[in-house]
This record gives C-alpha cells, sequence and structure tokens, in this order.
C-alpha cells in the first residue's frame, strides 16, 4: 500500500518503554471482535491477518481461538516488531512472526492460498477503492473454499454517514487525501461479490462500526 498521508487520529498508537505500540482502539474493540470471531470463524485452519497494525488483535484472537494458525501482516516495520513483541510476551504456539505484505498489490493471494480465515480491520477507509477492489480480489484468491473473509471498520450506510463523528472523520481523511474516506456497506459487498464471494453476514458493531462476513464458495 503507498504511503499516504493520513489524519494522525486514523492510526493513533501509543508507544511503550518496549517495541510495543498500544492503539486504545484496539484495546476496545478486540472483545466484540473476538465475540465474533469465536462465533463465525472456523475451527481449524490458517488465519491471516492484513494489516495487522501494532498486533494486540493477532494476539487476543490466537490466544482466544487455539485451532487456527495465525499469519499476522503488516507493511510497517515499527509495527511489525510491535506485532512480534505482543507474540513473544503471549507465547503462543499457534502464530507465525509478522510478514511484510502490501494487501494492495496485485497478485499476492496466490502466494497465500489455502486460508480458512481472513480478517482485515480498519482499514478501507484507509485506501482507495481501487485498492480496495485490489485487496479484495486478492484476499478471494487466498481463501480455501468454505473460508470466511470478514472485514470490519466504518462504514458508509446506502452512501449516507450516519452520525455526525463519521462525518467529521470522513471529512478529515478526504481533506488530505481525495481518494480515501469511508466506502459505502453497498459498494464493498458488490466487489466481494464480483470477487465470487458470497455474503454471509452484515452485523452492527460497537462504535457505530460495521462486520461484513463473506465466504468463498
Amino acid at each position: 500500500m503507498p504511503k499516504r498521508d493520513v489524519p494522525s487520529t486514523a492510526s493513533f498508537a501509543e508507544t511503550t518503554p518496549d517495541a510495543r505500540l498500544f492503539a486504545p482502539s484496539a484495546a476496545r474493540n478486540a472483545g466484540p471482535l473476538g465475540d465474533l470471531l469465536a462465533d463465525l470463524a472456523p475451527v481449524h485452519g490458517s488465519a491471516l491477518e492484513l494489516a495487522s497494525g501494532t498486533g494486540q488483535h493477532v494476539a487476543a484472537f490466537a490466544a482466544r481461538l487455539p485451532g487456527l494458525h495465525w499469519r499476522p501482516t503488516e507493511i510497517d516495520p515499527a509495527r511489525r516488531a510491535s506485532i512480534d513483541a505482543y507474540l513473544a510476551e503471549a507465547g503462543l504456539a499457534n502464530t507465525a512472526p509478522a510478514l511484510e505484505l502490501d494487501a494492495t498489490r496485485p497478485g499476492w493471494g496466490a502466494d497465500h492460498a489455502g486460508q480458512a480465515l481472513i480478517l482485515l480491520v480498519n482499514l478501507l477507509h484507509l485506501i482507495s477503492a481501487a485498492e480496495a477492489q485490489i485487496l479484495i480480489t486478492e484476499a478471494a484468491t487466498a481463501l480455501a473454499p468454505e473460508g470466511l473473509f470478514l472485514v470490519y471498520g466504518p462504514f458508509m450506510r446506502a452512501g449516507e454517514l450516519t452520525s455526525e463523528g463519521d462525518r467529521a472523520f470522513h471529512a478529515s481523511l478526504t481533506a488530505q487525501d481525495g481518494e480515501i474516506g469511508y466506502k459505502d456497506d453497498g459498494e464493498i459487498i458488490a466487489m466481494m461479490q464480483a470477487a465470487g464471494l458470497d455474503l454471509v453476514r452484515v452485523v452492527e458493531m460497537p462504535a457505530n462500526n460495521l462486520a461484513l462476513v463473506a465466504r468463498r464458495p
């Protein structure tokens, strides 16, 4: 993914005395996302997290879903170091070190085929629509048959921003980069279906976020 200038509030993470970064938003949504994964995710297989961020999520989810083998990915080296520090602290047997991966690069899906689960949290509003299409197409390629793709984040609903906070955040994003900002839920669902995925569920999540869950037939 190309480096974009986005507001600091878009991916705020606090530094700590060691390599770990701490994102308050990840701490808040790890529980609700973990509940959703516990309900929907396959019991066994490979799980690929795209744009893993600080590593708080993958450490929590790997502990909660031990039958899945988790591979976090991240383009930012400081965040890869944070991910690895969280995983080292957790001492889990079902995780792999953070992998450098640009999820908006065409062709990566074939290199990571056979995934039972692919997870993407809070990225689509920080990339362009064209990049989102590439990411979704490659994720569909990487999924095993019956594999699940779960996308979480803020969305427009039927073309509308539905809260004052969402309107302000979307405006701050587009003011710095006109190609990014909130995507419409229907637009992303259409991209999933065009990539050959079947929509399984749309889940209302805390803080006016959505989880879009699709399956490869």
